[in-house]
């Protein structure tokens, strides 16, 4: 009998024969598997596609940076104003000076004939105080309601028109300078609201207006 033949041809290769099919053959002719061109062009394409892809990401990334930076508001202008010159706390001109404080003036009202310190305001001696001489001894409350005529330290009183006692100063267990006349300290009297006002004369007996 005779031996079938193979449907194909024979390669051989290395000694071995190899039927190849015509359906093998006619595959890779007529476009059953991908050739090497083919390939090509698709790895082309999505070459192109992820190029533009990173293209369109890095201009989205610009627009949001500018977009965020559009809505960043500008920081405020500061504010402050330099002091002006017009608030300074200078002291007022109508303060008494304290060479005005330091005057003895002579007054007359209703109690006959009295002398004034600072503003015009009415000064008074205390009785008790001619039993210490050189000494106050209205201090705490008494020189709460009753202050006493003080001056700067190292500062000499003057007398003014008609005064002609004799003015000196001592010095107060407080340190504070008090002006004294004809040797008794003087103060003044927190009831008097005005030059002229005498209402502390003879108040208890012991305080009267200091007399020229």
């Amino acid at each position: 009998m005779r031996r079938p033949q193979p449907i194909g041809r024979v390669d051989e290769t290395a000694g071995c024969q190899v039927v190849v099919s015509p359906l093998m053959t006619a595959g890779r002719s007529t476009g059953i598997g991908r050739s090497k061109e083919d390939l090509t062009i698709m790895d082309r394409s999505i070459i192109r596609v992820r190029t533009t892809l990173v293209g369109l990401a890095a201009m989205a990334a610009i627009v949001v940076g500018a977009c965020s930076s559009a809505a960043t508001p500008a920081p405020a202008a500061s504010s402050a104003v330099a002091p002006s010159a017009a608030t300074s706390t200078a002291p007022s001109a109508a303060a008494p000076s304290s060479a005005a404080t330091a005057v003895l003036s002579a007054a007359t009202g209703s109690v006959g004939p009295y002398l004034t310190g600072a503003n015009g305001m009415t000064l008074y001696t205390y009785k008790p105080d001619a039993s210490n001489p050189g000494k106050s001894v209205c201090t705490g409350g008494c020189a709460a309601t009753w202050p006493p005529f003080v001056v700067p330290a190292g500062q000499s009183p003057t007398a003014g028109a008609g005064v002609t006692g004799s003015i000196a100063t001592i010095v107060r267990d407080d340190s504070s300078t008090q002006v004294t006349y004809k040797g008794l300290p003087v103060y003044y009297f927190t009831g008097d609201s005005a030059a002229g006002d005498t209402k502390g004369q003879g108040i208890g007996g012991i305080w009267f207006v200091v007399a020229p």
